[in-house]
């Protein structure tokens, strides 16, 4: 009997499986809407922690607290829910995010006190998978020619959701500081919706894999990224890098608050600044930004630009002076791609995925243990007065982080030969 005309042959390499049916714009809405949810609360949520605290030391131990409960869980199950979509489908693990985060929101909508508002986090940090379920079914509809175009799509409505979210979150709190929870669930409940009705699965039974223990460990991509020796200088670098990104982001609201006595509505303009000159930076300047000088070059320029920057911050005396530092912090914007560039180079190329989802795991740990320590330095600092320069004692830690970060960077680049030019 001889095989089928379409049999490979043997010892040759199985051809790509052609892509699944799938809706991409889904996807897109999906990550869009997550986003623009989470971005919504940012410059709300410290100030209705404070509803529930006597003093500021307790809201900023208290905001650092549930910031970290939110990543932990975030750790644990992302893992968790990118293994199940895999046993199970992307659909039903992405209507569960839907549903988890718009039980979120209203919890923390509704919470009556500081036990309900920490259920929230949990259940928030319990259901955000949409990025890395919404990018595997990217992958399972793309063929592989217009894979990297499907991510880019992703990666888009992903920077998009968070410049837009911050900005409506500041003139909906303005108004009522639960408002953007009840909205941000609106959108959830409605993205559900669409995902439940009009959106099909992905992933044929065919291609699903088994569920193993394995797969759901948060720590083995650090473990097996702690073993690279070879790049341990850039990888300490992008870890100070990220912690201090991590310690700005989950302070800044409580400390401009504190400070300059800022409203909901001038931090989410502040976000809104920083979301679009990151764009800016990353979509289109940062091509022409490594030609002129090399990352190598680029990515120490923007660790030094970054270390001003955190010192100004907290130099600063007037709310004005906030604004104009972050336009000013362009360099800065293209130091984590230039080090992503610098180390994936140093990388071979079937490695690249366990790679890039190995750093990803640092961001992941900085998200859980920055905002403890952040909140903690704030919360001793908070009762100085306003005009007291060691109230920005949490951006001189930053400050530090990235002046250890160039030294390490520094003599990486020296004793590997990377000169530091085009």
């Amino acid at each position: 009997m001889t095989a089928p005309d379409s049999a490979a042959p043997a010892g040759a390499p199985a051809a790509a499986p052609p892509p699944a049916p799938g809706n991409l714009n889904f996807v897109l809405i999906c990550v869009f809407i997550d986003m623009l949810g989470i971005g919504l609360i940012v410059p709300v949520l410290p100030l209705l922690v404070g509803e529930f605290t006597g003093s500021r030391d307790d809201q900023s131990y208290w905001f650092g607290i549930m910031s970290a409960t939110f990543g932990l869980m975030q750790f644990i199950f992302m893992p968790m829910l990118g293994a199940f979509s895999d046993r199970v489908g992307r659909r039903p693990v992405l209507l569960y995010s839907m549903a988890g985060m718009c039980v979120n929101f209203l919890a923390t909508a509704w919470a009556p006190n500081l036990a309900c508002l920490f259920i929230g986090r949990v259940i928030g940090g319990m259901s955000s998978a949409s990025m890395s379920v919404a990018s595997a079914y990217a992958s399972d509809i793309s063929t592989p020619d217009n894979r990297a175009k499907s991510f880019g799509k992703v990666g888009a409505a992903f920077g998009l959701g968070f410049i837009c979210g911050p900005m409506l979150g500041g003139l909906l709190g303005s108004v009522d500081l639960h408002l953007p929870f009840y909205v941000a669930a609106a959108l959830s409940a409605a993205n559900f919706a669409y995902g439940y009705f009009a959106v099909p699965e992905s992933l044929p039974a065919s291609r699903r894999a088994p569920f193993s223990i394995a797969k759901i460990n948060p720590f083995a991509a650090l473990v097996k990224l702690a073993r690279r020796r070879d790049i341990r200088g850039l990888i300490v670098t992008f870890a100070l890098v990220t912690c201090a990104q991590m310690m700005l982001q989950t302070t800044w609201v409580l400390y401009t608050t504190f400070r300059f006595d800022w409203t909901p509505g001038q931090n989410g303009a502040a976000l809104f600044c920083v979301g679009v000159t990151a764009a800016v930076v990353q979509a289109g300047l940062l091509g022409v930004m490594i030609k002129r000088f090399g990352e190598v070059r680029l990515a120490l320029m923007g660790l030094a630009s970054g270390c001003l920057t955190y010192l100004f911050y907290g130099l600063a005396t007037h709310g004005w002076m906030m604004y104009v530092l972050i336009l000013c912090n362009v360099l800065a914007f293209a130091v984590g791609p230039a080090l992503q560039a610098i180390i994936s180079k140093q990388t071979p190329h079937d490695e690249q995925g366990e790679l890039m989802g190995s750093l990803q795991s640092i961001s992941s740990i900085g998200v859980i243990f920055m905002p403890l320590i952040g909140a903690a330095i704030l919360g001793k600092v908070s009762h100085l007065p306003a005009g007291d320069w060691r109230i920005g004692t949490t951006f001189f830690v930053c400050a530090a982080m990235q002046a250890a970060a160039i030294v390490v960077a520094r003599r990486y680049f020296s004793n590997h030969h990377m000169e530091a030019k085009p």
